[in-house]
C-alpha cells in the first residue's frame, strides 16, 4: 500500500476479493475441519482452506506478474536468475503452507487441495482482468484528482521500476547534498 502504484493496489484488491470468495464458500459448503488431537474445537469451517487459497493466489499472481508484466526484451542472465529464484521461493512457501495445514491437522488434504485450486484459478482470472481491462485505464485513473491527491501512480510504462527509483532517488539525494553543502559555506 505504501507504494501507491495501481498494479500493487489491483493486486491487493484481488487478494481481498479472494478472501471474500473464501468466506462465502465456507458458509455455503459448511464442511468442518478435522478434529484430531486438538485441545480446542474449531468454530470456523474448513472447506476450502483460506491459508492455501491465500498463498496460492499470492504465488500465482506473483508468478504471472514477474514473468508476464515485468518481461522485457534483452533480460540479462542475472535478471532472469533473480526472477526464477524469487518465484521459486514464493512457490515453495505456498507449498509449505499448504502442507503445513494438513500436517498440523487444521485441514484435510481435500480442503487444502480445493483452496489451492481456487487460489490459482482466482489469481489467473484476476491477473487477466487487471492486464486486459484495468491496465489500459491506469493512465486515466492516475490523472483523476483523487488519485493525484492520494499520490496514486501508474508505473506501467516503466520497464524496471527498481532501477528507475534507485537512479531518481540517487540524483535527488546528490542534488540535496550539494544544496546543503552550499548553504553551509554561506
Amino acid at each position: 500500500m505504501f507504494r501507491r502504484d495501481l498494479h500493487t493496489l489491483s493486486f491487493f484488491v484481488g487478494q481481498i476479493c479472494c478472501e471474500l470468495v473464501n468466506y462465502v464458500l465456507k458458509h455455503i459448503i459448511k464442511e468442518y475441519r478435522p478434529l484430531h488431537n486438538h485441545e480446542t474445537t474449531f468454530t470456523a469451517y474448513g472447506m476450502p482452506s483460506s491459508h492455501s487459497q491465500f498463498m496460492w493466489f499470492f504465488a500465482t499472481y506473483s508468478l504471472l506478474f514477474v514473468f508476464v508484466r515485468l518481461r522485457r526484451p534483452g533480460n540479462s542472465f542475472s535478471d532472469t536468475a533473480w526472477r526464477v529464484a524469487s518465484v521459486t521461493g514464493i512457490l515453495v512457501s505456498a507449498f509449505l503452507v499448504s502442507y503445513g495445514r494438513v500436517y498440523l491437522q487444521y485441514h484435510t488434504s481435500r480442503q487444502v487441495f480445493w483452496g489451492s485450486v481456487l487460489g490459482i484459478v482466482l489469481a489467473g482470472s484476476w491477473f487477466a482482468v487487471v492486464t486486459l481491462v484495468a491496465t489500459p485505464l491506469f493512465p486515466a485513473i492516475a490523472s483523476w484528482p483523487v488519485s493525484e491527491y492520494l499520490m496514486i501512480r501508474d508505473l506501467t510504462l516503466i520497464p524496471n521500476v527498481m532501477w528507475f527509483e534507485y537512479t531518481n532517488t540517487r540524483v535527488e539525494a546528490r542534488a540535496r547534498q550539494r544544496k546543503l553543502v552550499s548553504m553551509k559555506s554561506l
